[in-house]
């Protein structure tokens, strides 16, 4: 009784105590771009609960789009005021870095996203069903696959447009990410950018059975991942008594100067530190598909809907890689000693498992799925070298490789037949004659991935590997060379394939899209081909966002 009258006392004495709980300091301007994100998501859940349904698609649409265009507005006029250099900061209390590296990859992710959405508008490459245009969305997501509700829902023309605010949830999620400067941030981003995602893999209007089975297996895989790291925060709040990046690296430093008397058993206890620390990486590395938490990377981006691959693909790694940088170089930049040895082991098979098995695959799908854990494992080589230089050319990597990504799957939906997509490698047999404009884009993309000079990736390769190799991981270089001649090989037999062999009488067509479509395709061509020929700038842009605020 005595303890909940003392414990009444306190709320009493609280609450007859006018100014003593200070009011939350909140940098709303620095914070723009992601506030315009998710305040246009709540507003796109209003527009479907109001407007009529016919009106729903280009009101969302275009929502949408405005959002996104005025949150990098306000990213450009973040950086042009000086807050990813002189003025770079921590704002929300702690909670939020505004720096150069932040402000990078909140533009990078726009822009994706931007170029994402064009994808997911397309309407003009299954045939019409019932006199209404059809994307690749299921009708209504609801029902069950093949029911009665289904079929209703499909003759009736409906469509789902709820993806559109769900994009816009995940994109405010990824914005947070590699900008959190605490460590329950970092978790409440992870979590409101995966949980759309989930949704998301599980609304395809073809082959749905495989789509919710990709998205069990995401949501499943991605639910252990969460664990792992919420239980890596505990630990290490357990160690430093403080989930901020820098109270964290103060303690690893300088130890503990100030006992928390709650913490006083545990803090500074390295065993706390190291499993903490190894348990938030793997947090961090199944997001971006590195070896060996790269199970879920096949299958979900085979399943999905190829508009929500090729967004997840490219603007999910930018995020994770962004919050991987933050972590290893502002909290345990001195526990590099320990950390490296494993990122190297992590890096060199994460680069020749993604190019091996790549060699094995039959879908074109998987194919790009397994390119994606090979890439993960050259932008780690650039995580490792542990220099400004090895910021810059992931940021610029990271940058290149989205656009690729986001063109290669664009192409990806062009090509189909009764089915819907043929992924089938063997379908994809002498596309070059059937319509060599669309295996000519395609070819300019496998060429890029493969790091071929006079395109991006070429540029970004060389940039990562040249910072690992002036940071003393010259055997790390070799492999990552060894593994682009292999990647190089399954390239170059998808581009032979295209173009030296005959069609087959039963082949897929390429279907004509939209301009939508079409701009994502050409955008994505544009960035391979400028970043590949004229790099310098870009680089110098990455260089100057290369500095983390501490």
């Amino acid at each position: 009784m005595s303890s909940v009258a003392s414990v009444h006392s306190l709320w009493t004495v609280a609450a007859g105590a006018p100014g003593k709980i200070p009011a939350p300091h909140i940098e709303y301007a620095q914070l723009a771009p992601t506030l315009i994100v998710l305040g246009a998501a709540v507003l796109g859940v209003l527009v479907e609960a109001f407007v009529p349904r016919r009106n729903r698609y280009y009101s969302q649409l275009l929502l949408t789009l405005v959002a996104l265009a005025a949150a990098f507005a306000a990213v450009i006029g973040l950086a042009a005021g000086g807050f990813g250099s002189s003025k770079a900061h921590i704002a929300a209390m702690g909670a939020i870095a505004v720096d150069g590296p932040a402000l990078f990859l909140q533009g990078t992710i726009l822009l994706v996203s931007v170029i994402a959405v064009f994808t997911f508008a397309e309407r003009r490459l299954d045939p019409a069903a019932h006199g209404k245009h059809v994307d690749s969305f299921a009708a209504q997501a609801a029902a069950v696959p093949g029911g009665a509700a289904e079929q209703a829902a499909v003759k009736a023309g409906f469509t789902t447009t709820e993806v559109f605010p769900i994009v816009l949830f995940a994109v405010g999620g990824m914005l947070v990410f590699p900008a959190a400067n605490d460590l329950l941030t970092l978790f409440i981003a992870l979590e409101v950018f995966s949980l759309p995602l989930y949704i998301l893999c599980a609304l395809a209007r073809r082959q749905r059975l495989l789509s919710q089975e990709a998205a069990v297996k995401y949501f499943l895989l991605g639910a252990f991942s969460s664990a792992f790291l919420l239980f890596g925060v505990a630990l290490l709040y357990g160690y430093a008594g403080t989930v901020t990046y820098a109270g964290i690296a103060e303690v690893i430093s300088d130890g503990a100067k100030q006992i928390d008397p709650a913490l006083a058993g545990t803090m500074g206890n390295d065993a706390l530190l190291l499993i903490g620390a190894a348990l938030v990486l793997m947090g961090l590395l199944f997001k971006v598909g590195a070896v060996p938490f790269h199970m879920w990377t096949p299958d979900v981006y085979q399943g999905a809907p190829t508009p929500v691959t090729g967004f997840m693909a490219a603007a999910t790694k930018v995020a994770a890689f962004g919050a991987l940088l933050r972590l290893l170089y502002v909290v345990l930049p001195g526990m590099r000693w320990d950390w490296q040895p494993v990122m190297w082991g992590v890096a060199i098979i994460t680069m020749l498992g993604g190019a091996i098995v790549a060699i094995t695959q039959t879908d074109i799908k998987r194919l790009l799925a397994y390119s994606s854990i090979a890439h993960a494992g050259f932008i780690l080589a650039g995580v490792i070298a542990t220099s400004k230089d090895g910021i810059s050319s992931v940021l610029f990597y990271l940058g290149a490789y989205s656009f690729v990504t986001l063109g290669a799957f664009a192409v990806v939906t062009l090509v189909r037949d009764a089915g819907g997509e043929a992924t089938a490698l063997s379908k994809w047999a002498g596309l070059g004659r059937r319509s060599p404009l669309v295996a000519a884009v395609f070819a300019v993309f496998l060429l890029a991935f493969a790091g071929i000079p006079l395109t991006s990736g070429f540029a970004g390769k060389f940039a990562v590997f040249k910072a690992a190799a002036q940071s003393g991981a010259g055997w790390l270089v070799v492999v990552g060379v060894l593994s682009s001649a292999i990647a190089a090989f399954f390239y170059i037999r998808v581009i032979v394939l295209m173009f030296f062999n005959e069609p087959k009488a039963d082949g897929p067509t390429v279907a004509v899209p939209s301009p939508l479509t079409t701009t994502a395709i050409a955008v994505g061509v544009a960035a391979t081909l400028v970043l590949g020929l004229a790099p310098q700038y870009f680089l110098d842009l990455a260089g100057q966002a290369g500095v983390f605020v501490r």
